[in-house]
């Protein structure tokens, strides 16, 4: 537990620095309040990944004493997360990095772990997948692909105050209750360190939005969780391949629906920014009361109550993944219903249907 309360506190203090120095840096890292995604006020910090990977680098040298065999691989993972972390960064910086080439230096980043720690994925229960993954070109193939997709996942869901970032410390928690079950101390040691860097960054997220994880955080974020994932299903064969997939559906089914409704219904380029996310319909469309007053005070509210209900959604796979990590076949049931359920209530919103449950009214 030293891991997650250091991983925490030197992502805190460091995150406070850099909004404490914002006026410094600026002209740099700040984020505009102008675009479809964005639901702020005013311009605010989007470094926020440097905490946490800070904090996290704090965690590796506190293992150099306390667990030596598993600090050497930490310290790989985290040289691995250098191509896709650094590119989020210079994006966050300088706004002139493509989606392309942050999903390629995140593929990269997965490239290399799998030649550095052998993270790959050998086995999937999905029938024909599995058969091109059992060679080595086909396997190292499918990871990188899927690292890279699911890095991209969690940036798109980073829609407001605290969303990707509790969704992401809900899912490594999910990842470390299941390696402590099989006893897997590397995979849990820093799962549960990335949790405590993450709510470090957290508690100045939300609900006040002072600052933002960015490309870099986001990318990071989903490098290292779905390297943990991949790590835990290449080193323990009895955890079911469709664990790591039910506990990031929210957010990798967010991305496939987003991409097949703009490329297939609306005949869009899916890699242009988005307004209707689900994130963004509940925003819009749920919380009645969102319109009316738009002082920065009132903004920054409705904003941060929007990411709760996603929190909600997000626990809705968590709780089954973590009950039937074994069972393939439950994992997969689970999976399905996820999906009907995230496509009902998203055409529900979007044709102003809204679940009365859902719906907040102005007071």
């Amino acid at each position: 537990m030293t891991s997650l309360f250091l991983g925490f506190a030197v992502s805190a203090v460091l995150t406070l620095i850099v909004i404490r120095s914002a006026h410094r840096h600026a002209r740099f890292s700040a984020d505009t309040s102008s675009g479809p995604q964005k639901f702020h006020a005013r311009s605010v910090p989007r470094i926020g990944g440097i905490g946490i990977v800070c904090g996290l680098l704090a965690c590796a040298v506190l293992a150099l004493h306390e667990s030596p065999d598993l600090a050497l691989p930490g310290w790989m993972l985290l040289a691995c997360a250098v191509p896709a972390f650094g590119a989020g960064l210079v994006e966050d910086l300088t706004k002139r990095v493509s989606p392309r080439r942050r999903l390629a230096a995140t593929a990269l980043s997965a490239g290399l772990a799998v030649w550095l720690l052998g993270s790959v994925i050998d086995r999937t229960a999905i029938p024909g997948l599995d058969w091109v993954v059992s060679f080595g070109l086909g396997a190292a193939l499918v990871t990188m692909f899927t690292v890279a997709g699911v890095a991209n996942a969690v940036n798109i869901v980073d829609g407001f105050n605290g969303l990707a970032s509790m969704c992401v410390a809900l899912m490594l928690t999910a990842l470390a209750y299941v390696a402590i079950q099989v006893g897997d101390r590397f995979i849990a040691l820093w799962a549960i360190a990335a949790v405590g860097a993450v709510i470090g960054f957290f508690i100045w997220n939300f609900p006040g939005g002072l600052i933002f994880l960015g490309d870099g955080g986001a990318y990071f974020l989903g490098f290292w969780f779905a390297e943990l994932a991949i790590l835990l299903l290449h080193r323990n064969p009895q955890v079911s391949p469709m664990f790591p997939l039910l506990i990031c559906i929210y957010p990798v089914f967010e991305t496939v629906f987003t991409m097949y409704r703009r490329k297939v219904l609306q005949n869009m380029s899916p890699g242009l920014p988005d307004g209707i996310h689900l994130h963004s319909l509940i925003y819009r469309r749920v919380m009645r009361w969102a319109v009316g007053n738009r002082s920065a005070k009132e903004l920054t509210r409705r904003n941060s109550l929007t990411s709760p209900y996603l929190w909600a959604l997000c626990l809705f796979s968590l709780v089954p993944a973590v009950l039937f990590w074994d069972n393939t076949g439950v994992l997969a049931g689970f999976i399905v219903l996820f999906g009907v359920t995230y496509s009902s209530l998203y055409w529900r919103i979007v044709r102003f249907k809204s679940p009365r449950w859902l719906v907040v009214r102005r007071r």
